[in-house]
């Protein structure tokens, strides 16, 4: 199978302006990231549960169980970067290729009942990360490699929105 092209959008618009691709709204209550994340297991367990899981819709797109293994590896590197935020003033993130995850982990050979359930336990713990954040802290900042900075409030916008699109990327109304 053909390595998907490397992903060169810049997603972080989403924290300000939404997207108009998935429908996600910026303005949410960044204290239900937890709870919203949580509302995604079932969904997800859903299109892992699909028999045509792993095949891509198009060469060049991602399949549904390639979309679940990304987002499970999103909530446990996210959850790292909310970690370090907390414990550090400042931190820069480690980088982290996703295009090149994908490749090196074989995502779309996994198995889908395997990744349904390393999701879960990723999602519920990067969901009580985000629960545990105090009202004072959302401001604190962390920032990529490429000089993005983010506040712990940004941040979870924009952790929220890969997981919700991604979601409607594997859903079947969105193939």
């Amino acid at each position: 199978m053909p390595p998907i092209p490397p992903e060169t959008k810049d997603w972080t618009v989403v924290i300000e302006d939404g997207c108009g691709q998935c429908g996600f709204d910026p303005g949410f209550d960044v204290t239900t990231t937890g709870e919203r994340l949580r509302a995604s297991i079932p969904r997800w367990e859903r299109v892992l549960a699909r028999t045509d899981v792993a095949v891509r819709p198009r060469a060049v797109v991602w399949s549904p169980l390639e979309y679940a293994c990304h987002v499970r590896d999103v909530c446990r590197i996210f959850r790292g970067r909310l970690e370090m935020m907390l414990r550090e003033d400042d931190p820069v993130f480690p980088n982290w290729d996703q295009d090149e995850a994908a490749v090196e982990d074989a995502y779309n050979a996994q198995d889908p009942e395997t990744v349904g359930r390393q999701f879960a336990d990723e999602a519920q713990a990067t969901a009580a990360a985000f629960d545990a954040v105090k009202s004072g802290e959302w401001d604190r900042t962390g920032r990529r490699g490429d000089g993005k900075d983010f506040t712990i409030s940004s941040f979870a916008r924009y952790f929220l929105h890969d997981i919700e699109h991604h979601l409607k990327d594997a859903e079947p109304a969105r193939r």
